[in-house]
């Protein structure tokens, strides 16, 4: 997909009294914002800045600015006390979710000096330039009663946990945006009474954003049908680029697999897709099983590189596959292998497809005599995820019928797996084994998970509350 660059809101607030009464008061809030404005453009986002907005009536123009740039968050600036009539109409009208940044310019005012500096009137210029706190309450207050969701970030202009979490958030905005714009492929059917991973479509739809194309297999069959040699030998080639053929791969499995994957990179590129979930099985001997038998190798590959493919139709993960990708943490599709009590440890892997970009060195393609619970033969992948710090996520349809995430942070750590031509890694939790899977189960996820490098666990908790649903994190 060509996502566009995130569009953000950002416009100070003041008031109009103040500037004939405290002289050079307004050029100095102007440049705190200025340098709000350079460091959110530093994050890789167009910011559109409606200025310092001290009147309903400029509220009204920043707020059609706003809607005509079409800005996907609002920043909005507590440079120093602001009647909430100024801040309330450009909120209403954007219809975009809104950060309130009350930023001081300095941990503290300095004393001293200010009482030193003897002329009240300059002093009251000087507090109200370190007021930002005053609006606070009085700007929640009126959201809360006009029922509008905000949320709060309280600092210093160079404070870096407040920045960590105003990045957090305009990253949270920009996988919004990404959720939103993609276009998610649902290739064949559901594994037959894997009645945990059924998804709404249409909820999908309303959450998320996300468009559904409903694929054929006849299509994909026919774009195999027509691969040129030229294009299976650049594909074997690839191959041996990204992966680890091992000896045991024969030529024929290679060949077919090299097909399957460039008719998967033409229906990818056909329906304009940014994630895919599919699942066939067909009659024993069928063309339609030879295709679905050969996928992983060419999935892998579109899941490395941005169009993250999960199996069994399970659209849910997908979607959390896909948020994952777009945070740049990977998102490998998962299921529980097993638990280790002796280290403390639980096993996590699927079948296929991985996400290769996240692996502990090069990706190794098997051939698989038996896929298990699944009909016939062909290549698989072994991966294990990189080591260190990582983030579970899973789309969630709860009790009520409602989406929501799932997150959990742990760690991949060393240690023996299984070589069985699948994805498996060991990975420890502060919970522990036991407490962890008994505390992730009873949360109602499907029995599959998408496994992310690093802990992101609070720009999805911003994510989720941006789409407004619940953000559920064990541990």
């Amino acid at each position: 997909m060509n996502t566009p660059p995130l569009r953000l809101g950002l416009f100070g607030i003041g008031l109009d009294t103040y500037w004939p009464q405290f002289p050079g008061l307004k050029r100095r809030l102007e440049g705190y914002q200025q340098g709000i404005r350079e460091r959110l453009a530093a994050l890789g986002a167009t910011v559109v800045d409606a200025g310092l907005v001290d009147s309903p009536t400029q509220a009204r123009v920043a707020a059609e600015m706003f809607r005509r740039e079409g800005v996907e968050l609002l920043l909005l600036y507590v440079s120093t006390y602001a009647l909430s009539s100024t801040v309330l109409p450009v909120v209403q009208q954007a219809r975009v979710p809104v950060v309130v940044l009350n930023l001081q310019p300095v941990a503290a005012i300095d004393y001293d000096a200010f009482n030193k500096l003897g002329d009240r009137g300059v002093m009251t210029g000087e507090w109200l330039a370190h007021c930002q706190a005053c609006a606070a309450p009085e700007i929640a207050c009126v959201f809360n009663r006009a029922g509008l969701d905000y949320h709060l970030v309280t600092g210093t202009l160079d404070d870096p946990e407040a920045w960590q979490e105003i990045r957090a958030w305009v990253e949270a905005a920009r996988v919004a945006a990404v959720m939103r714009q993609n276009r998610l492929g649902v290739l064949g059917h559901y594994y037959c009474g894997m009645l945990d991973v059924y998804s709404d479509m249409t909820q999908h739809a309303a959450v998320f954003g996300t468009h559904f194309e409903l694929l054929e297999m006849c299509e994909l069959r026919r774009y195999r049908e027509e691969t040129t040699e030229a294009q299976i030998e650049a594909k074997l080639e690839e191959f041996r680029r990204q992966f680890d053929v091992t000896p045991e791969c024969s030529a024929a499995e290679l060949r077919r697999a090299a097909q399957t994957s460039c008719a998967l990179d033409r229906l990818v590129a056909a329906h304009q897709l940014g994630a895919m979930a599919y699942y066939y099985e067909g009659q024993p001997g069928n063309e339609y099983e030879n295709i679905v038998t050969s996928v992983i190798a060419g999935n892998s590959l579109l899941t490395a590189r941005g169009v993250p493919v999960a199996g069994e139709c399970e659209v849910k993960n997908a979607q959390a596959m896909k948020i994952m990708d777009a945070l740049g943490t990977g998102g490998s599709f998962s299921e529980f292998y097993a638990l280790d009590f002796n280290e403390d440890v639980v096993l996590l892997g699927h079948d296929g497809p991985g996400h290769m970009a996240i692996a502990e060195g090069q990706v190794k393609l098997v051939p698989l005599p038996v896929y298990h619970g699944k009909p016939g033969v062909g290549l698989s992948i072994e991966m294990r995820v990189k080591h260190g710090p990582v983030t579970l996520l899973s789309v969630v349809q709860n009790r009520q019928g409602q989406l929501k995430l799932l997150v959990a942070e742990g760690e991949a750590v060393p240690g023996p797996i299984l070589h069985i031509g699948n994805t498996n890694s060991r990975y420890r939790f502060a919970l522990g084994a036991k407490a962890f899977v008994n505390a992730w189960s009873q949360a109602g996820p499907a029995h599959h998970c998408a496994i992310g490098l690093g802990h992101v666990a609070p720009t999805l908790q911003k994510l989720a509350a941006l789409v407004g649903i619940e953000c559920q994190v064990v541990g």
